[in-house]
């Protein structure tokens, strides 16, 4: 799938990294003052709130929601499920810079997933970004020391953002797929994100469930908090999904993945103000190398 990049689709795909580098700070700041999957569950139920205004007819028993319920089904899981959950899961034991990084391999996720699942051809120059990209990820899971790989033993944050991507990777290859929705509701961008979510808050509310009923949950509520609750489910709920879905139907997923490698660059400068978790010298090399990955992966003949 080739399109045209445009200055406006350039901007558009821009708008998300910079959203989720602010989501993945937000959620290690707020990690001591409510679970993981309680925070994605409140987050896309803010969401959900914000879009009834605009998109309400969805809802509705006529609705073409309904006959198409299987499709959001898994797209609500994917995205609203999974991919964030997974995420704020990871926060608690790894750093956002650290989250933001290993979570640049989706680009290697998205050609892997997209050549089994959806008979897309990989070139020979997206198998050489896709080198360059798994060396960068290789280096923030070694901490900058080639050696460790020999005995390398992933944090669990690790483990959930690599899960993450492959989920991520799955849902925008699907996304990329015209036609395969209810056009009323492909048509708004709105209705399609409200359509996700219907079906999402069902898959989040149940890991929280789990969530509640497995460990020692508690929620710490304060001002900040709920500032930090309407920032997570307007920002990079709400304005970067209808940014990246917007994004993907104009560029295809290849090459919206390229801009999803900017989220490292944001994160680690976010970090830097907000944490006190100024990036390492290995953090610069992993992004170098991510980045060039892409570039190299992205090139036409």
């Amino acid at each position: 799938m080739t399109a045209h990049l445009t200055l406006s689709t350039a901007l558009l795909l821009t708008v998300p990294p910079l959203m989720w580098a602010g989501n993945a700070v937000v959620g290690r700041l707020v990690g001591d003052w409510v679970p993981p999957m309680t925070l994605n569950f409140f987050r896309w139920a803010i969401a959900f709130v914000c879009l009834l205004p605009l998109a309400a007819w969805v809802m509705r028993r006529n609705s073409p929601l309904w006959s198409a319920w299987r499709r959001f089904t898994l797209l609500g899981g994917l995205s609203v499920g999974l991919y964030n959950a997974l995420q704020y899961l990871a926060l608690q034991t790894s750093s956002p810079i650290n989250v933001t990084l290993v979570a640049a391999s989706t680009p290697i996720w998205m050609l892997a997933v997209g050549r089994l699942f959806f008979a897309a051809r990989i070139s020979r120059q997206q198998l050489m970004g896709a080198s360059l990209s798994l060396s960068g990820v290789l280096l923030v899971l070694s901490r900058g020391q080639w050696e460790v790989l020999a005995h390398l033993k992933l944090v669990p944050g690790d483990v959930y953002v690599l899960l993450a991507s492959v989920a991520w990777a799955f849902y925008s290859w699907m996304l990329a797929q015209p036609g395969r929705e209810p056009s009323e509701i492909r048509s708004n961008w709105a209705a399609f994100l409200l359509a996700q979510i219907v079906f999402g808050l069902a898959w989040s509310g149940l890991f929280a469930a789990g969530e509640w009923a497995l460990t020692p949950a508690t929620i710490h509520w304060s001002w900040p908090l709920g500032a930090a609750l309407l920032f997570v489910a307007l920002g990079p709920a709400v304005l970067a999904y209808r940014c990246w879905g917007a994004g993907v139907q104009r560029a295809g997923p290849t090459v919206a993945s390229f801009f999803a490698n900017l989220t490292p660059l944001f994160a680690a400068l976010l970090s830097s103000a907000l944490l006190g978790e100024p990036p390492r010298t290995y953090h610069v090399l992993a992004f170098a190398l991510i980045v060039g990955g892409i570039v190299v992966s992205s090139r036409q003949r």
